[in-house]
């Protein structure tokens, strides 16, 4: 069992740590959807075996942020917009750093576990204030607009990936995906020691390969059709399919982070065009149900450290097994700038709306596992 002297062990801290030494046992879909008048909504899951003490925060405009990676200066900045997100405490500053957000401008932010992050080594002078890969969220969210405008930022400051814990353990597994109003989407990737800021015109992201793996692997898939073929003859013999749904027969089914890539881009782009907001996000909820795991669908034995036996208690309530699902859904309206989420014990959704704290001049944070099961609108919790 890894120890920290002086150092206490949070369960946030842990699902970190899960996150680094055991990657297979953290999974995240994200995708982007539009409807029939080219507005744009967001989804994604997060899994995890264990539940955190996740916030939802509300960040206004003119916030004041400060990041620092490793011995370098303290980047510090202004927030432009203000922001929603779905955050996690940081585990040594307490911080609340950003899984999932959107601003007041539609451009989203969603932090999806990457294992094998590999950022380049550092060569920036000490006396530069740098960014730490942890806080791209406030960054992103606070600044920018568009993707666009990300990217281009992103080719003047040098990014880190820093450790998550003391001693410099556990290097920052994560990789991201943002996507603006627009319909325009990006992932941010650090992998063989490069920074990487990659056009993303699928909208769909979710682990490990690296992305341009996944859209490599795209091109096993050009049979991809949401027209059943339904009938055949073959000399003379009439074969027919007595039901629906045979055009979905060769997306793959497991679970994998590359079964996850190729059906979310085969959902996410065969889905009904809906004709309004509320049709779109109950259109989206229903892609995203093919997402959602529930317990004890598929247990991983591999892992039997104290830590894993400690933040995964068993499905049964009698065994300890680590068994992946989905901790929570998130639907994002990213023109009404409504962060719409359904946790793993609810059937319903919540919403935040954004445009409805502009009058809110300070940060406020909420427990998620608060306000999960309340009225669906929860904007109140945040602007009581």
């Amino acid at each position: 069992m890894l120890r920290f002297p002086k150092f206490k062990f949070p369960a946030a801290c842990m699902a970190i740590a899960c996150t680094a030494l055991a990657p297979a046992v953290l999974a995240c879909t994200s995708l982007l959807y539009g409807d029939s008048n080219n507005q744009f909504y967001a989804g994604r899951t997060l899994e995890l075996p264990m539940e955190l003490p996740y916030k939802v925060s509300y960040y206004p405009a003119g916030t004041t942020f400060g990041s620092q990676a490793d011995k370098h200066h303290v980047l510090e900045f202004t927030g432009q917009n203000a922001f929603l997100s779905i955050g996690m405490p940081d585990p040594v500053s307490g911080d609340v750093k950003v899984v999932e957000g959107v601003n007041e401008k539609g451009l989203t932010f969603s932090l999806l576990a990457f294992s094998s992050a590999e950022g380049p080594v550092d060569m920036v002078d000490n006396t530069q204030a740098v960014l730490s890969a942890i806080d791209l969220g406030e960054w992103t969210l606070s600044q920018f607009d568009t993707v666009a405008e990300v990217k281009e930022a992103l080719e003047e400051q040098p990014v880190m990936v820093t450790s998550l814990l003391p001693l410099g353990l556990m290097k920052t597994p994560f990789h991201y995906a943002l996507h603006d109003a627009t319909g325009k989407s990006i992932v941010i990737e650090f992998a063989n020691g490069e920074k990487n800021v990659i056009d993303n015109p699928l909208g769909v992201m979710t682990n490990g390969p690296e992305f341009s793996w996944h859209m490599t692997n795209m091109n096993n898939y050009t049979f991809m059709s949401n027209i059943d073929q339904s009938k055949l003859e073959i000399n003379g013999v009439k074969l027919e399919q007595p039901d629906s749904g045979i055009a979905t027969a060769g997306l793959p089914a497991s679970n994998t982070s590359v079964g996850r890539f190729v059906r979310a881009v085969y959902y996410s782009h065969f889905a009904e065009k809906a004709d309004d907001a509320d049709s779109a996000i109950t259109t989206l909820s229903h892609v995203m149900n093919n997402f959602d795991r529930p317990r004890g669908i598929t247990i991983d034995n591999r892992f039997r450290d104290s830590i894993e036996n400690i933040t995964a208690p068993g499905v049964n309530h009698n065994r300890v097994y680590t068994s992946e699902y989905t901790t929570w859904i998130s639907l994002t309206n990213l023109q009404k700038r409504q962060l719409y989420i359904r946790t793993y014990d609810s059937l319903n959704y919540i919403r935040f709306d954004l445009d409805d704290l502009t009058d809110v001049e300070e940060i406020r944070h909420v427990e998620l596992k608060d306000v999960a099961s309340g009225p669906s609108n929860a904007t109140a919790a945040l602007n009581p």
